[in-house]
């Protein structure tokens, strides 16, 4: 395999690991196939789904067996349990309804030869109406113009190391280190930049959860882009593999967390400045065109997305793909909440977890989209267990900005290729790429 070749195999593997925190589900020998009986999964508050159960062996309807179901919304407490035997080519179960806008899910599962399979799908019910459950702290925005203002006074001692073993005929690559908030932290990506001599637009690619090294975003700066790729936890992006996993496992684990109870310590605002350092130094860049600049990700890096959008007005469009991050505090009134779920099972009369409670606001995804200016295009599905879509909605609803989304009702913590084609597409149009 040519080096070309060879790192677009890299760049591809590490962006779908950054989309896809649970990975793209796997081929099983028995498929349960469960839909509800509106080809768009949407209904109408008050109004019943029904979702229909198909068995599946070697592309054929496997009959004569039992199918356990289990009908609850999203994330919390089953309404509806049973059994039903399977003796025709599928059953169709009575899911009730919703009264308030959000969305009922339906498992159901099979056990065959001594193991179980499973499969579901999610009913959506008004989901344009659904409205988040934080609330946006009185001085949110003089909080964050303070935080920014901070770290406008802060050098960005810039430091660039070309990659040779990355750079293409006609993209030169590098590890870039930059001063982040507070003064002395680092902030680690990969840069990008069409080797021909001009002025570019520029994509920022923001991570998903986790840690891990980055390879960067060639295929976007072959077509005539700046790109940087950023890390988020201050330490090279270049490291061996085996740095990260112990990183994940022991000084960084349960990153999202750390420091909740304190708004001015919690781990994101370094995060979330981060990226607002990450355009400052692209701005820096004389390749820059001073004007077209994007930003996208997935899951973590789709919260990035909408976070740098609210923070800065430099940022044109957004590419997010099922956030995270978003209306946290949705367990707390009875419903999903977004990724991490860290009020998922709290005591509400822990000084502590108010604390952490009032600290989130500050950070939910949602309270950074009612500022959002930028145009965007979203993507995510109705079976998502990492990032429930009433939690992605509550943020999406409130923006006012141009927005589209790319529903695709039956993805959960993952995409379709046609997701990425069309966002992709829509996207290079925006910065005038080939």
């Amino acid at each position: 395999m040519k080096k070309r070749e060879l790192f677009y195999c890299l760049i591809i593997t590490s962006f779908w690991v950054t989309l896809n925190v649970n990975g793209q589900p796997r081929e099983e020998y028995i498929k349960v196939i469960v839909a509800p009986d509106h080809n768009d999964w949407l209904y109408r508050t008050g109004e019943d789904v029904n979702f229909r159960i198909t068995v599946l062996k070697d592309g054929n309807p496997l009959k004569n067996v039992s199918i356990q179901y289990d009908i609850k919304p999203e994330m919390m407490e089953s309404l509806k349990t049973g059994s039903v035997e399977l003796n025709n080519d599928f059953v169709t179960i009575d899911g009730g309804t919703l009264k308030e806008p959000g969305f009922l899910r339906c498992w159901a599962s099979v056990e065959f030869e001594g193991k179980e399979y499973k499969g579901y799908a999610t009913a959506g019910f008004d989901p344009d109406q659904i409205r988040p459950t934080t609330r946006e702290p009185e001085d949110f925005m003089a909080f964050w113009e303070k935080a920014k203002k901070e770290l406008a006074e802060i050098p960005l001692d810039v430091r660039m190391t070309l990659l040779p073993e990355r750079c293409t005929e006609i993209v030169n690559v590098y590890q870039v280190n930059i001063q982040n908030f507070p003064v002395n932290a680092r902030l680690y990506g990969i840069l990008c930049i069409p080797k021909k001599s001009g002025r570019y637009p520029a994509v920022l690619r923001v991570p998903g959860a986790g840690i891990r090294p980055y390879w960067g975003d060639i295929q976007t700066a072959e077509k005539g882009a700046i790109t940087l790729q950023i890390g988020i936890h201050g330490i090279p992006v270049t490291m061996d593999q085996y740095v990260y996993q112990d990183l994940g496992n022991g000084a960084l684990r349960n990153y999202p967390v750390f420091n909740l109870q304190d708004k001015d310590a919690y781990y994101y605002k370094r995060v979330y400045l981060g990226c607002v350092r990450a355009i400052d130094f692209i701005f820096s860049l004389p390749e820059f065109d001073g004007e077209h600049l994007a930003v996208a990700g997935g899951s973590q890096g789709g919260a990035l997305s909408i976070v740098t959008a609210g923070l800065d007005d430099r940022v044109g469009w957004l590419v997010p793909y099922y956030p995270a991050l978003c209306d946290l505090t949705g367990y707390l009134e009875g419903r999903a909440g977004g990724w991490p779920h860290m009020f998922r099972s709290v005591d509400k009369k822990d000084p502590v977890i108010n604390s952490q409670i009032e600290t989130s606001r500050y950070y939910d995804v949602v309270n950074f989209a009612r500022h959002v200016k930028a145009e965007g295009y979203y993507s995510w599905g109705f079976n998502d267990n990492v990032c429930p879509p009433t939690s992605m909605y509550s943020a999406f609803n409130v923006i006012t900005a141009p927005k589209q989304l790319f529903l695709a009702p039956e993805t959960g913590h993952w995409t379709y290729p046609e997701q990425h084609e069309i966002t992709n597409a829509w996207l290079d149009q925006q910065l005038g790429l080939e």
